[in-house]
């Protein structure tokens, strides 16, 4: 990357923030202090001086945090807020005037980091997380017409919401695909199904990353089960198959070291543990765990299936079928916007246990 830094490029950066809704040349930090939203803060200092630094998500209400048109891609997103209501924050990301949302998703998930009280360094090449609560994205999302960002506060407070997305416009490629992310939960997964990550997509594309939260609701090991990737047509049998859920976030034997769950974070992959207690396989334990497929996406050309099992172990050393609290949030590019997502949780059935 860096020797990309020496060429000349045809490219207008341009960001989003309260300070500059629209990313206009020369319109940055021009509200009136009147209109400010740190108007009390800024008025011994006047128009110019932080006035607006941040907009209000009243409770029960949506915001639109940039909508914007053009050719381009957004590069990086930077975000965070004053309250603390965790999944009750709902990021949309449209593009190109679809009217469905290409992005679906809590607002902390997507950031790959659910307990917002719990604070995990996350320092990863797509997505890193740094102190208190600063969630950040490098996943390059490109459009041709057009995007939007929306974000929906079902909670109960007004949150106040400090961003900044940084842009690119220029000219892409025609082949150039569309960033996606979709969040789905199943609590508790029932009886000897197969938890779904990602399915219905259609189009031609890869996907490039996974991240799940794990709610272990028995006592014992939890990570037995299997990734499996159907891919265009794959039916009973899938053509990708791992052999265990440590294995596929590039661990192995039950992330444990003399009896302790270790923590690691890097480029790729990583494992955070948000359970209170410090015994390993006791139940009621939660895990953030992502993979970022950076360096190996798994292609498709007309579809794409993603499903992980839950398995522990019975006394008998026999394969134990789990009932566990399971969200992730799938990462893909596609050339098509017209997947249909699953509507999200409403309410507890969304909150954190």
């Amino acid at each position: 990357m860096l020797n990309s830094l020496t060429l000349k490029k045809n490219i207008r950066t341009f960001s989003i923030c309260p300070e500059n809704l629209t990313g206009e040349k020369g319109n940055g930090g021009r509200t009136p202090l009147e209109e400010g939203s740190a108007q009390w803060a800024a008025r011994e200092l006047g128009t110019g001086w932080k006035v607006n630094p941040y907009l209000v998500a009243k409770a029960g209400e949506t915001i639109v945090l940039a909508d914007v048109k053009g050719e381009g891609a957004i590069k990086h997103i930077w975000i965070t807020d004053s309250a603390k209501l965790g999944r009750q924050l709902i990021l949309r990301i449209y593009f190109d005037g679809h009217p469905s949302p290409a992005v679906l998703a809590p607002l902390s998930d997507f950031f790959a980091n659910t307990d917002i009280n719990d604070y995990r360094q996350l320092t990863s090449l797509a997505i890193c997380c740094n102190p208190r609560r600063a969630m950040n994205s490098y996943f390059e999302m490109p459009y041709f017409k057009s995007f939007r960002i929306e974000l929906e506060n079902r909670g109960d407070t007004d949150a106040n919401v400090y961003y900044q997305i940084d842009c690119e416009e220029k000219k892409l490629d025609p082949d150039t695909l569309y960033f996606h992310a979709q969040f789905r939960r199943v609590n508790p997964l029932p009886f000897k199904e197969d938890y779904v990550i990602l399915d219905n997509i259609k189009g031609n594309g890869h996907y490039v990353g996974t991240f799940m939260h794990w709610g272990v609701k028995s006592s014992g090991w939890w990570g037995e089960g299997e990734i499996k990737f159907y891919i265009d047509g794959d039916t009973d049998y899938p053509t990708i198959c791992g052999t265990g859920t440590e294995d596929y976030f590039c661990g192995s034997y039950d992330f444990e070291i003399d009896h302790k769950y270790i923590e690691f974070c890097t480029p790729y992959v990583g494992l955070s543990k948000v359970g209170k207690t410090d015994e390993c396989y006791a139940s009621q334990r939660y895990f953030d765990m992502y993979r970022w497929h950076i360096t190996d996406p798994i292609y498709f050309k007309k579809d794409l299936k993603v499903t992980i099992q839950a398995l522990g172990w019975y006394k008998n050393h026999s394969y134990q079928p789990l009932r566990d609290d399971i969200s992730s949030v799938a990462y893909w590019y596609s050339d098509t916007l017209e997947d249909e997502y699953p509507p999200l949780p409403e309410g507890h059935d969304l909150d954190l246990i």
